[in-house]
């Protein structure tokens, strides 16, 4: 969890694709932390005590320059966010809502409260904006959910972690010392 946390917070070249069908299917139902309140799962029988984590929000908290929700049914939205997050110089994760139709399924949950974020005139350059738009939705289930936003929550242009540290030196071309001559001098 801390490398994700940091790797975002420094604006590391890291693209994270999240496949988020908000269940373990491969242990054949087990809650995961984005899962609703209440849920039902193998480990669960009575339904997870604990609210579900919005990763959205954790990004933008955590100062990622790229953050976006796709949902797997809209296929040409999905690819072309991520082009843009390949495209995008520096941390990019894009949260894929992806049904689990043997453990989960939210199909019809999804195709009835999806909407895109760039369709209604959002500001992805905006962190206060994109931070409300993130909490519209809290992974729950209710029916009380009317609306859940998917496309670019937010974008920023920011020097990456390698370029903070560097600060315009190029490396590249540097000579490296050997081994040894760093131990004769030390020595």
């Amino acid at each position: 969890r801390q490398h994700l946390i940091f790797a975002a917070k420094r604006n590391i070249g890291i693209k994270l694709l999240i496949h988020n069908n908000r269940v373990y299917g491969l242990t054949t139902g087990q809650f995961t932390p984005t899962s609703p309140k209440g849920f039902p799962g193998k480990s669960t029988p009575r339904g997870s005590v604990e609210e579900p984590l919005n990763p959205i929000e954790l990004m933008l908290a955590s100062r990622a320059t790229f953050v976006a929700r796709a949902y797997s049914a809209k296929l040409d939205h999905l690819k072309e966010l991520v082009k843009r997050a390949v495209l995008h110089k520096g941390f990019a994760i894009i949260d894929i809502l992806q049904p689990c139709v043997s453990f989960f399924d939210t199909y019809k949950y999804y195709n009835a409260r999806v909407y895109d974020l760039q369709e209604v005139g959002h500001d992805y350059t905006n962190w206060n904006s994109a931070l409300l738009r993130a909490r519209e939705w809290n992974y729950s289930n209710s029916e009380e959910v009317k609306k859940i936003p998917i496309g670019v929550f937010y974008e920023k242009e920011s020097p990456t972690y390698e370029e903070a540290i560097l600060k315009g030196r190029e490396l590249r071309n540097q000579e490296v010392p050997r081994i040894k001559e760093i131990l004769e001098k030390q020595v």
